[in-house]
């Protein structure tokens, strides 16, 4: 049977950069590499809130980027 093996995780922030020249929102992402495997959502949460209340832009939209190996 094939498993999932957890191969690294990534913390991605979006931010809110402005308007276009049509009206649509622009956004720009920060993304850190290297964050704890074993972080739960409340832990990246937090630490999201805390680097956005540093930015100068507010903070849209907070992802976690899992990559796995599948194999035997």
């Amino acid at each position: 049977m094939a498993e999932a093996f957890l191969k690294h995780s990534r913390l991605r922030l979006v931010f809110e950069n402005g308007m276009d020249d049509e009206g649509n929102p622009v956004y720009k992402s920060k993304t850190f590499a290297n964050v704890r495997r074993d972080s739960t959502a409340d832990e990246l949460y937090q630490v999201s809130q805390a680097i956005g209340s540093l930015a100068a832009q507010p903070l849209w939209l907070v992802e976690r980027n899992d990559s796995y190996d599948i194999g035997q």
